[in-house]
């Protein structure tokens, strides 16, 4: 498990990372609902530059091999959203692979194999992911849109497929 949100998770080693690192007015949240899901929540604006909002969560070294899946139990609102890994926090880049949110409960199987690099919305020039350990995953939405989100996450794990 990466991570299980229950009414008493803490949530200190998530951080919001939002536009506002290069000027611009995006604002996410993540809280807990009532029933101890993880809430992340909020608006994205495209003025002064902007257009995203993301929520990192880095843990100690977690091994992974070619067949592993990062797999979301999630609530989302019908909008498009990116899971980011890396395999060391330092990498200035991450492996992005998008997925497609309902208004119901949906369990979203993201094969690390098909995650490929990108930076600052770039896909870079490099293979797909093929490391052996993660050791960060963030959620971010930046759909080139001005829009409020909200996705509701129950928790997040890997698996081999």
């Amino acid at each position: 498990t990466i991570f299980d949100f229950t009414k008493e998770s803490s949530l200190k080693d998530w951080r919001i990372v939002d536009d506002v690192v290069m000027g611009g007015v995006s604002d996410g949240k993540l809280t807990l609902d009532k029933s101890g899901n993880g809430k992340y929540s909020g608006s994205v604006s495209t003025a002064n530059n902007g257009g995203f909002s993301s929520i990192r969560y880095r843990f100690n070294k977690m091994a992974v091999d070619s067949n592993s899946q990062i797999v979301l139990r999630v609530k989302g609102d019908g909008k498009k959203f990116q899971l980011r890994v890396k395999d060391k926090r330092q990498n200035y880049y991450s492996y992005v692979q998008y997925f497609q949110t309902a208004d119901s409960w949906q369990t979203i199987e993201i094969n690390l194999s098909e995650c490929y690099p990108t930076f600052r919305g770039r896909k870079l020039n490099a293979p797909n992911f093929g490391e052996s350990v993660i050791e960060e995953i963030a959620i971010l939405i930046g759909n080139k849109q001005n829009e409020d989100f909200q996705l509701l996450i129950d928790k997040i794990y890997l698996q081999s497929n």
